[in-house]
Parts: C-alpha cells; structure tokens; sequence
C-alpha cells in the first residue's frame, strides 16, 4: 500500500519532469521473481528504473538511512522503505554480504523483483567496474531465478556530485533479456562459479551501457580516487610552503642586501668627511 502511494508521489512526477526512455521493457517478467541486476551511476538510480515499471522492485540500502533518530530519520526510514528498500547493516563486509543474500533470497521467494547493484557502490566516474560475485552469484543460484541485465544510461549527468538542483534531462534505461544460470545450479560454493556467473552479468550490462569497462572493484577505484586528491592536496601544500619559505628567504636576502648598501653608505660619508 505504502509502496503504491510512494510510487505515485515520486514516479509520477519524475517520468513528467524527466521523461525516461525505456528500451526493453518486455524483458522484465510479468510475474515470478527475477533479480534486476543493474549499473549504479547515481543516487537517482533507485528510483527512475522503480518508476517506469508497472511491478514493485526491492533494493537494498544501507541500514543509516533506517536507524537515524530524530524526525528527520523517522521521515527519512519512512521514504525509503516506501519506495521498497530493505536495511542491511554494512558495517562489517562479511555480515553485510550475508544480510544482503538473506534479504534477496526472502524477496525472490515472495514472487517478487529483487534489484541489485553487482558492482556494490556507485561508479565513481561513469565507467563499469567488476562486479562483486558474493551477493547476486549466491542468490541467483539459490532461488533459480533469473537474472535480467539492467543499464542505466546517463543518470549521473542530472545530479553530480556536489550539486544541490539536479539538471532537468532525459536519462534513459536499457533492459537485457533474462539470463537462465540453472546450469550452475548446486554449485553456489564453487568461487570460480560465482566469478563466472558474475562476470556473464556484468558483461551484458557492459553491452547494454556502453560503459567503459575497468576490471578492478569500484570500491578499489574510489580508494584510488581519494588517495590521489589527498596527495594532491598534500603536494600542493608543499609547493604552497616552499613558496612562502623562498619568499622569506629573499626576503632576508633583500634586507640584508639593503641593510648592507645602508652601512657601506655611511661609512662612505664618514671617509669623505
């Protein structure tokens, strides 16, 4: 009930303000349940791809946006498990990735959609990062479900990083036909199964994005990012203090240079005198 409001509330406005195109459609499962496995460019995307189809999709959020007190929290726990978000406690990696296989095994048995991020983060510059293989490997072949490839297409571009407006235009969705990993089945143990079942998915939605794939997790990617600016910010310190040791240097220099021609100046006059 509440996830029918809320789609109303949000997905009704932003298909009039945003106009999402959408090419495949067809692909997503009248009914049963189907795992969404999609890119993440934004924050945003949680909700275009929820607001262009007729079935409730549950993803997974961060258990924070459910546990901050005050009313702002309530307010905000309200919002997202109206637009069918489920908690998990990331704070340990393991327990998370066992909360997040719990919460899409329970989805996928109630018949419904289950969305899931592969690469685990949002991309920190637009491009496709490996998937990780513990959460969608482990419930696609636990539940038999079928995996669908979602792409995302330029949901970054409206809202940056840092920007408060999002800039009004049209992001587009592009949906794969359902992939079939019954192949696989009985052998949810096997790492070099689930590396493979992943990688199958990820290389679909490679196709699906046009996205530049990098074959190094995102998380990774965005250590690199922030060590990079913090030795940027650190180099430019330096060179910012260097600087203002040679300035006091020539400063020194040029008063003791100054006060050098002073005192031959007066000795000058003394001899003349």
């Amino acid at each position: 009930m509440l996830y029918g409001t809320m789609k109303v509330a949000i997905g009704g406005p932003l298909k009039v303000a945003f106009r999402p195109w959408v090419d495949g459609l067809e692909n997503i499962p009248a009914e049963g349940p189907a795992i969404l496995a999609s890119n993440h460019l934004s924050f945003s995307d949680s909700f275009f791809l929820p607001a262009v189809l007729d079935r409730k999709v549950t993803f997974i959020a961060k258990a924070e946006y459910f546990t901050t007190p005050g009313v702002k929290g309530r307010l905000t726990a309200a919002f997202f498990k109206g637009v069918g978000q489920l908690p998990v406690d990331r704070s340990g990696a393991r327990g998370a990735g066992e909360a997040a296989v719990k919460s899409g095994i329970e989805v996928l048995e109630r018949g419904e959609l289950f969305g899931i991020y592969p690469e685990g983060t949002r991309s920190p510059d637009g491009r496709l990062y490996r998937g990780k293989p513990g959460g969608l490997a482990r419930v696609a072949l636990a539940t038999g479900a079928p995996v669908v490839p979602v792409a995302m297409i330029d949901t970054e571009k409206i809202q940056p990083p840092g920007k408060v407006m999002p800039k009004l235009m049209r992001p587009g969705i592009r949906i794969g036909e359902p992939l079939d990993f019954s192949r696989y089945q009985g052998m949810e143990h096997d790492r070099f199964v689930l590396r493979a079942l992943t990688d199958e998915v990820m290389y679909e939605i490679m196709k699906l994005s046009g996205q530049e794939y990098v074959d190094i997790y995102a998380t990774a990617a965005k250590r690199q990012i922030a060590d990079a600016a913090k030795a940027e910010r650190e180099a430019e310190k330096a060179a910012r203090a260097a600087l203002a040791q040679a300035a006091k240097e020539q400063a020194a220099a040029d008063q003791a240079a100054k006060d050098q021609a002073a005192k031959d100046q007066a000795e000058k006059e003394k001899t003349e005198s």
